[in-house]
């Protein structure tokens, strides 16, 4: 069944591409969007499911009549992939938007060295570290934005958990990245303003290492109450396979972060041994947009989307998208710099709140090209872009279980104090 429908897909894309669309006083003018991705490296894991996530946004608009084609390549969770990547979409494939990437390390440079001097707008969907809201090459330049809320709100509530489980003593193991900084540094003020303590914390390299032996030692020497995992899956699945085979899981527990949580670990590492730790996640609540975004990912893929990021992922194509047409629907050319102007214009109140799904873009895109206002809801909750380019979205707790998918949803904390 699934693969009928992707072949299906395929054809109805092939279509699209090759018949000019009327949508607007002239031909729909194809919009291309950019999609970096992480096919390969500790990030692989949640790569597929933002192209499907992408793959879905562009079916739906296609089948609202507006052709958009989102162009991917890897970034192999690395900044100089990653780089080389965003300057062949820009100046080889014409790119209006890029989405991406997912690692903060990677999304940096790209937006220093591509996006911002390009004049061509950036969107992440999963980078969450505090530097991107303030980063100085944007400046005054307004290129960076993402539809993920920043680590400093969600440092805050892992720190809140770690003291509801009755933590004292936490020991950090952490990527050394922008984005393992940034979630490393919120959370120690969080859990020290609660009354913890870090006791210890050892960064590792980005890229993924064959052991980390010597680094488990060292933060177990001060026998901490729980070990909080900042990272991605192709390093704690190393690590954690370590933990385990040391019996240090006999006096520490394991807390988790949105890098950490995986439905593949669980198969490698066995589920049984991650089951009842916790962790947090940036997440949406329930809405008619989700509500879309879940039935028409399942009607296509025969399955529920299973990881964080795929729904921002879809927001940012379709927040591209209809910014896009307000360009079009206006005279303008269609260049990154017209597309930036106008994305706060389609994602922002006030206006008639539009939403997910192929009826939504088409209402969206009627009343755009009536020279309405709309105000694009998304399925990873209000995508409303402020001076810095960041929303605000709650943040979950899921806690890994023994049983497929390996993954619970806890509750939502939407009440989030500064730290």
């Amino acid at each position: 069944m699934r693969k009928t429908k992707l072949i299906f897909f395929v054809l109805i894309l092939s279509l699209f591409c090759s018949v000019s669309l009327v949508w607007s006083s002239g031909g729909a003018e194809t919009v291309k969007i950019g999609g970096l991705i992480p096919l390969t490296g500790p990030l692989a894991e949640f790569a597929q499911g933002m192209r499907l996530a992408g793959e879905l946004a562009e079916t739906q608009f296609l089948q609202a009549g507006f052709p958009i084609d989102v162009i991917y390549y890897d970034t192999e969770t690395s900044a100089i992939p990653g780089v080389n990547a965003a300057r062949t979409l820009v100046d080889i494939d014409g790119v209006v938007g890029i989405i991406g990437a997912s690692a903060s390390g990677v999304t940096i440079p790209v937006a220093e060295s591509v996006a911002i001097p390009s004049k061509v707008p950036q969107m992440s969907n999963a980078s969450t570290s505090p530097v991107i809201t303030d980063l100085p090459a944007d400046e005054g330049q307004d290129f960076l934005f993402r539809t993920v809320v920043t680590d400093a709100v969600q440092g805050v509530v892992l720190g809140m958990l770690a003291t509801e489980e009755g933590y004292k003593r936490a020991a950090v193991f952490w990527i050394n990245s922008a984005y393992g900084q940034g979630l490393f540094g919120q959370f120690k003020v969080s859990f020290e303003h609660r009354g913890g303590s870090v006791v210890a914390d050892v960064a590792h390299d980005e890229k993924p290492a064959p052991t980390y032996v010597s680094e488990l030692r060292k933060i177990m020497e001060e026998n901490p109450d729980v070990l909080l995992c900042i990272g991605y899956p192709g390093h704690a699945t190393v690590y954690l396979k370590e933990f385990f085979e040391a019996g240090y899981d006999k006096t520490t527990d394991l807390l988790f972060c949105d890098g950490t949580k995986s439905v593949e670990m669980p198969d490698t590492l066995g589920a049984e041994t991650l089951a009842g730790f916790k962790g947090t996640v940036p997440a949406a609540m329930a809405s008619k947009s989700l509500d879309n975004f879940n039935a028409g990912y399942t009607e296509l893929f025969d399955a529920p989307p299973p990881l964080p990021y795929m729904d921002t992922f879809y927001d940012a194509v379709a927040v591209f998208g209809l910014a896009a047409a307000a360009v079009q629907a206006k005279g303008l050319p269609l260049t990154g710099a017209n597309v930036r102007d106008q994305l706060r214009a389609v994602a922002n109140p006030p206006g008639v709140e539009v939403y997910a799904g192929v009826e939504g873009f088409k209402t969206a895109l009627d009343l755009i090209k009536k020279g309405t206002d709309v105000n694009y809801e998304g399925a990873s909750g209000s995508v409303d872009f402020n001076s810095k380019g960041d929303v605000s979205t709650p943040i979950q707790i899921f806690r890994y279980v023994s049983a497929s998918p390996y993954i619970e949803e806890v509750r939502l904390v939407t009440d989030i104090p500064e730290k």
